[in-house]
């Protein structure tokens, strides 16, 4: 598996202020980071080149998306305007602050998200993770959206679809995928699923609602209720996104890769552990789809680069790290419901119409070589590479 990087991703300067709102309050004594700031990457790509994966992974440095590129899934005029405003510090929308470096950042995130596809086209290797900021999946093609300049995973999404490729974009941010779902909204070529906390719009840049009453012909949204955990993504993925993927007939899949669905995160109310992250992982790859993945969200730094972690080893077939602090149960008195929900608005839809039988997918246990006894670093007993 090949994991892309470029250092530029880091200039794109967020500030501080009250949690996501930037500015000063009288009654805060200490401004907060910006929740999406650049020592949350630097976190991740810790983890991933000094935990026990980093063995399995080869790294690659990303590029600058150019303009022509940028303007495949945004129009030109919303891009001039993000190009200046990122001459200086200023806010392009409630909570999304540019600055100096944040277009070089856009650049770099948008081209090194490209880079991983064109490594996955040539068949350099089936499974490649471009780990980016800004985040994208909320960018639509005329706004920027909940810390979102630039859609890195539609703008992949869109070049493949341009190869030929039927694409499939599968999103488990724990926020809906509204700028992806917006971009390719009236394209019968590309699939976005999205599964996601139900939280409903929040704003004039973010309209969407994200329930099922926005599923249609190419877009499916499965809602599920605050609390929900392991078990309800490991469903919503086996009983509703993967039957739409095989219906369709995706033959390319991106995923909107957050980590903001965790237990721990401050940014959703939902509860994944590692161990649900890893299921996802082994998941996906059981596809066997050429696959490119793109960082979103995952604001607890800590516990975020422990799922990232989690989730390349479940991509990668390994059972590797232990999970030190997960402990609240998942609450599954919801998903029934909320599973019916989605199903009963795809009416054109052959999987939905069919009585719901055992889920086509269970995660599997790693093969036996790969299982080994707990050590000190995790477990599979290796220290840092």
């Amino acid at each position: 598996m090949e994991v892309f990087w470029h250092d530029a991703c880091l200039a794109h300067d967020t500030g501080a202020g009250l949690w996501e709102l930037p500015g000063r309050w009288e009654w805060l004594d200490e401004p907060e980071p910006h929740p999406e700031n650049a020592a949350r990457l630097r976190t991740f790509r810790h983890a991933l080149a000094h935990g026990p994966v980093a063995p399995h992974l080869s790294w690659s440095t990303g590029r600058f998306a150019d303009d022509e590129e940028l303007a495949r899934v945004h129009a030109p005029s919303y891009l001039a305007r993000l190009r200046t405003a990122c001459e200086r510090r200023t806010v392009v929308e409630a909570n999304t602050v540019v600055g100096p470096g944040s277009w070089d950042a856009v650049r770099a995130a948008a081209g090194t998200a490209l880079a991983a596809y064109e490594a996955v086209a040539a068949g350099r290797t089936r499974l490649a993770y471009a780990l980016v900021r800004p985040p994208g999946h909320h960018a639509q093609p005329t706004a920027a959206d909940g810390y979102c300049l630039v859609n890195n995973a539609a703008l992949v999404a869109e070049t493949a679809r341009r190869a030929g490729r039927r694409v499939a974009v599968l999103d488990w941010d724990v926020h809906h995928g509204n700028g992806t779902q917006e971009v390719f909204r009236d394209t019968d070529d590309v699939l976005t699923v999205s599964v996601h906390m139900r939280h409903g719009p929040w704003g004039a840049n973010h309209a969407q609602t994200g329930a099922p009453a926005e599923s249609g012909a190419s877009n499916i949204n499965v809602e599920l209720s605050l609390g929900a955990g392991d078990g309800a993504y490991r469903r919503a993925l086996a009983e509703i996104a993967f039957p739409a993927l095989a219906e369709f007939g995706a033959d390319f899949l991106v995923c909107a890769s957050g980590f903001d669905g965790s237990a721990f995160d401050p940014n959703g109310r939902h509860n994944l552990t590692a161990a649900g992250y890893r299921d996802i992982g082994r998941a996906v790859s059981g596809l066997g789809l050429p696959t490119v993945l793109t960082q979103e969200g995952g604001y607890l730094r800590g516990y975020s680069a422990l799922c990232l972690h989690a989730l390349v080893e479940g991509l990668l077939g390994l059972d590797l790290l232990d999970d030190p602090l997960a402990y609240v149960p998942d609450d599954t008195q919801l998903v029934d419901v909320d599973l019916a929900r989605a199903r009963s608005t795809l009416t054109a839809w052959g999987f939905a119409a069919e009585p719901r039988t055992e889920p086509r997918w269970r995660p599997r246990p790693p093969p036996a070589e790969q299982r080994r006894s707990n050590g000190p670093t995790g477990r599979g007993g290796r220290g840092p590479a």
